[in-house]
């Protein structure tokens, strides 16, 4: 049994147990403050999280590609630069 499924069996017998005496007003007071409780907490549901999760696996991918690319073109300056290279400044394509 998941802790979802768990705290759901729980609430459900507790609201059995209420419903059953003269405490339905508590019960409806209690849900009313958990709620505006929950509501003032500014909380996302778990499909927004796993959004947002998928979004940042995404760009931290693109960030890693983009990351090596760039190393990448640094190594060819870098070697096209050094003394000895075969073109010179004036004779590089695409300067």
């Amino acid at each position: 049994m998941n802790r979802t499924q768990w705290l759901d069996d729980l609430q459900k017998n507790i609201s059995d147990l209420i419903a059953r005496s003269p405490a339905a007003d508590i019960e409806r007071n209690v849900r009313s403050l958990v709620s505006q409780t929950f509501a003032k907490l500014d909380l996302v549901t778990r499909d927004e999280f796993e959004i947002q999760a998928d979004l940042l696996t995404r760009t931290r991918a693109r960030a890693d590609a983009l990351e090596a690319q760039l190393r990448a073109l640094e190594a060819r300056l870098d070697a096209l630069d050094k003394p000895g290279a075969a073109q010179t400044q004036a004779e590089r394509p695409g300067l």
